[in-house]
């Protein structure tokens, strides 16, 4: 059920990243919501709600875990 919730995130690195409209409309593509993604992924709602809102940009830590699930960085997650 988890990796029904997230969106599709880039895979390699020569794909490109998503911007926060593309991600946007993934959620309302799907009908999920921050809170339950966030819950769903193990990170804090604040942490998913800054990146989306561009307050953020995830370079460290979970907001940096959040920012590559999301697909909105490519990054590596472990």
């Amino acid at each position: 059920m988890l990796n029904d919730v997230a969106p599709k995130i880039p895979q390699q690195r020569n794909q490109r990243t998503l911007t926060i409209a593309e991600v946007r409309r993934e959620f309302d593509r799907h009908g999920w919501t921050i809170r339950g993604w966030a819950q769903q992924h193990g990170i804090s709602e604040r942490i998913v709600y800054e990146l989306m809102r561009g307050r953020i940009r995830g370079r460290r830590g979970t907001a940096h875990r959040a920012a590559v699930l999301l697909g909105l960085k490519d990054g590596v997650v472990e």
